[in-house]
């Protein structure tokens, strides 16, 4: 079987992740490393968290609403033996001059032909800008297989019955929502995430994200 880094988390062998499967019987799995993930805040995270505990409550336990903008689409994590102090540092200069970011998410899509489905969002715009200044930011990454592709995801781990899906599919987010921190998140599988850093962009409030409940995980 093949195991491809870069988008779920994945203990190989165990059975309850075995709808991790793609097409070509290959499975996703994280790689090891630092991601970097967007909070989601205003009331579309809550509209959304709600969603994720009715239909995947092991994907809504993991972590609050977010999209990630490195590690799993346009560069990989970053590589695990750069110091903390060192992300932290370079993360902080970008998203002290990056404002808070209004997003907007579009009808839901189901990831080829898989179980995954989420919301996506713009990858131009003020997203792309961000993405390409921590890309572009001299840190290292591992690599990934997918261009830049930002997205909520709303449902993973579960088998989706065709009714299932339909309902899904028919969700529409219309609440306001907006980016406001940078979550630094270690992975190591298959053990947890652990939120190593919190960074509010310019102009946010405070130093924790939005509903700060879920990111200690």
């Amino acid at each position: 079987m093949n195991v491809y880094w870069g988008v779920a988390d994945d203990a190989e062998g165990d059975d309850a992740w075995a709808d991790d499967e793609l097409p070509d019987g290959g499975r996703w799995r994280r790689a090891p490393g630092l991601f970097v993930l967007g909070a989601i805040g205003g009331p579309a995270a809550d509209a959304i968290h709600a969603l994720q505990r009715r239909v995947d409550a092991k994907l809504a336990a993991a972590h609050r609403p977010h999209l990630t903008l490195v590690g799993s689409s346009g560069v990989g994590p970053i590589a695990p033996d750069i110091p903390l102090d060192r992300v932290r540092a370079v993360l902080t200069t970008i998203a002290s001059s990056t404002t808070p970011i209004p997003l907007r998410f579009g009808a839901p899509t189901r990831f080829m032909q898989s179980e995954i489905v989420s919301l996506p969002l713009d990858p131009h715009g003020p997203l792309r800008g961000l993405h390409d200044r921590l890309a572009s930011s001299g840190l290292t990454f591992g690599p990934v297989r997918f261009t830049f592709t930002p997205h909520v995801t709303l449902s993973f781990y579960p088998t989706l019955t065709r009714a299932r899906a339909q309902s899904l599919l028919a969700v529409r987010i219309t609440e306001p929502a907006v980016l406001s921190h940078l979550i630094v998140s270690a992975t190591d599988d298959p053990h947890p995430p652990r939120v190593l850093a919190t960074i509010p962009l310019g102009g946010a409030p405070g130093a924790s994200p939005p509903s700060s409940a879920g990111w200690d995980r």
